[in-house]
C-alpha cells in the first residue's frame, strides 16, 4: 500500500472515530440532560435558598421532565444578597440566567423594580378561591399585578397542651369541657389561671417569645396599616391611632402577670418548655408541628396538643397576626418565561394533599383537597386572617423598629410615645418629608382585669 492510500485509510479511520465519539457524547448528554449534538431539550434553572426544599423540588423536577421532556436544574444558593446574586447571574453572559426563583413576598417590590420579577401568566390559578385565600393573593400582588405564585407561608398561632386542658376540666368543681378552656382572648387565659388548679408539672400558664416581633405583632396587627392590603400603597399608612396605643398599653400591663425577661427569652427556649410540659399556652409558628412530631417519636413529648386562632386581647381589642409568604417568581430576564410559568403551575397543581408539608415541614399557601393533618388546617385558618408583611422598600425597617418598640414598652417605656415616634419615622421615610404626628391622649380603656392570680405567670 503506497503512502497516499495509507494516508487515506488513516483519515477514514479518524473520521469514523470522531463520528463514534460525537454520537457517544450526544447519547450521554441526552441521558444526563447536558446540551449535546442530538439532545436539544429545554432547561429551566430554578434558584432557592432553603435546603429543606431540595428533595421536594427534585421530585417535582423529575416528574416534570418525564411529562414534558424539559429539564429543571436546581440551584441551592446562599440567602445573603440573594436578589443581587440573581441580578448578577441574569446580566452576566457567562452565567446561566435563573428562570424561576423562590423569594419572600416582602422582596417583591425590589425584585419587580429591578426587572427580576414579571407579571405571571397564571392569574386564573392564583384567583381560584378554592386554591388561594385573599391573604395569599395580596402577598404576591404589586401595583395591581400578580408578580409571583404563592408557594408556602409562615404565620403565628396559639399552641396549647390539650392533655392539660382535659385534666383541668376533669378536676374542675363545675362542669366544663376542655374545648371551653381554649381561650378566645388573653383575658380568658388569665381567667383560667385564676379559677382552676393545674397539673403538677406546669410552670407557666402562658409564655411566648416577647423579644421577637413575629410573636408580638398580633397584639397591634388589627390596628396597623402599612401599605394597604397588598403592602405596596405608600399613601396608605396608619400606625399611630387609638387602637394601637390601647393594645400596647394592655401589652405593657401583661408584664405584671407574665414576667418574661426579653434578654433571656427565645423561641427555642419557649418550645423547649412546651415540649417538657411546663407550659399550657404559647404562641408558635408552623415549624412547631415538625418539632412536636419529632419529639413524640423520640418520646420527649408525651402529651396531646392543639392549634387555635390567635387570641384577642379582650372583648374590645381584636388581634391580627402577621404572615410571610414565599413565592415562585419568574425572572424578567428569562428567555423562557412560558416554560417557567408552566413549571410553576405544574408544581402547584400537583401538590394538593399536604405533600409539601410532609416532605419539607413547610405550610402550603395553597388550600389542600384533604386536611388529614388538622394542624395544617388550623395554621391555614390563621394565615387567612393574617396581615402579609409589606413590600415597600421605604418601610423595610418597620419590623425592626416595631420590635424595638415592643421591647421598650414591655420594660416600662410610654406606649403612646413609642408608637407615635415609629409612625413619624416611617411616614418621613416614605414621603421624603418630615412628618410630625399630633399627639393623642392616652385612651380610657379597661385594661386587664384585677385577678387574685399574682405570681407573674409562673407557677410556684
Amino acid at each position: 500500500m503506497n503512502f497516499k492510500k495509507r494516508l487515506t485509510s488513516v483519515l477514514i479511520i479518524c473520521v469514523c472515530l470522531i463520528v463514534v465519539i460525537l454520537i457517544g457524547n450526544s447519547l450521554w448528554n441526552n441521558r444526563t440532560g447536558e446540551a449535546g449534538l442530538i439532545s436539544h431539550k429545554d432547561t429551566i434553572h430554578l434558584w432557592y435558598t432553603d435546603e429543606n426544599l431540595t428533595d421536594y423540588l427534585n421530585s417535582k423536577a423529575v416528574a416534570y421532565y418525564d411529562e414534558t421532556d424539559t429539564r429543571v436544574e436546581l440551584h441551592l444558593v446562599s440567602g445573603l444578597e440573594y436578589l443581587e446574586q440573581i441580578n448578577q447571574a441574569s446580566l452576566d453572559d457567562s452565567m446561566e440566567t435563573p428562570d424561576v426563583y423562590i423569594v419572600t413576598n416582602d422582596s417583591l417590590e425590589k425584585a419587580y423594580l429591578a426587572g427580576l420579577a414579571t407579571e405571571i401568566q397564571g392569574a386564573d390559578l392564583v384567583e381560584d378561591s378554592s386554591r388561594f385565600s385573599d391573604t395569599a393573593r395580596n402577598a404576591v400582588t404589586y401595583k395591581g399585578k400578580y408578580v409571583g405564585y404563592p408557594f408556602y407561608f409562615e404565620t403565628a398561632a396559639l399552641l396549647y397542651n390539650q392533655t392539660y386542658l382535659e385534666e383541668i376540666a376533669a378536676s374542675a368543681e363545675e362542669e366544663i369541657s376542655a374545648k371551653e378552656l381554649i381561650p378566645a382572648s388573653i383575658v380568658d387565659i388569665l381567667d383560667v389561671a385564676d379559677r382552676y388548679s393545674v397539673p403538677e408539672n406546669v410552670e407557666y400558664f402562658f409564655r411566648w417569645d416577647v423579644s421577637d416581633i413575629f410573636y408580638n405583632y398580633f397584639f397591634v396587627g388589627h390596628y396597623l396599616t402599612v401599605g394597604g392590603a397588598a403592602g405596596d400603597d405608600e399613601s396608605n399608612v396608619n400606625i399611630y391611632n387609638v387602637g394601637s396605643i390601647s393594645s400596647l398599653m394592655v401589652y405593657q400591663e401583661m408584664n405584671q402577670f407574665f414576667s418574661i425577661d426579653t434578654d433571656e427569652i427565645s423561641y427555642d427556649s419557649v418550645m423547649e418548655d412546651f415540649v417538657a410540659g411546663k407550659t399550657i399556652y404559647t404562641i408558635a409558628t408552623g415549624d412547631c408541628l415538625k418539632t412536636l412530631e419529632e419529639a413524640k417519636k423520640d418520646g420527649s413529648f408525651t402529651y396531646e396538643y392543639g392549634i387555635a386562632e390567635l387570641p384577642a386581647i379582650n372583648a374590645e381589642l381584636p388581634t391580627d397576626g402577621m404572615s410571610v409568604t414565599n413565592a415562585f417568581v419568574v425572572n424578567g430576564y428569562s428567555s423562557k418565561k412560558d416554560k417557567a410559568n408552566d413549571l410553576i403551575q405544574y408544581i402547584l397543581k400537583q401538590d394538593r394533599d399536604c405533600e409539601l408539608f410532609d416532605m419539607t415541614g413547610k405550610l402550603p399557601a395553597q388550600k389542600q383537597d384533604s386536611y388529614s393533618n388538622t394542624y395544617i388546617k388550623a395554621f391555614q385558618d390563621n394565615y387567612e386572617t393574617s396581615v402579609p408583611i409589606p413590600k415597600m422598600l421605604a418601610a423595610s425597617n418597620f419590623w425592626m423598629e416595631l420590635e424595638t418598640c415592643f421591647a421598650k414598652v414591655w420594660d416600662g417605656e410610654d406606649a403612646n410615645t413609642e408608637i407615635r415616634e415609629i409612625s413619624e419615622k416611617i411616614k418621613t421615610q416614605i414621603s421624603g418629608e418630615i412628618v410630625t404626628e399630633t399627639p393623642l391622649p392616652d385612651p380610657e380603656i379597661e385594661l386587664l382585669p384585677a385577678l387574685e392570680y399574682e405570681d407573674s405567670g409562673e407557677m410556684e
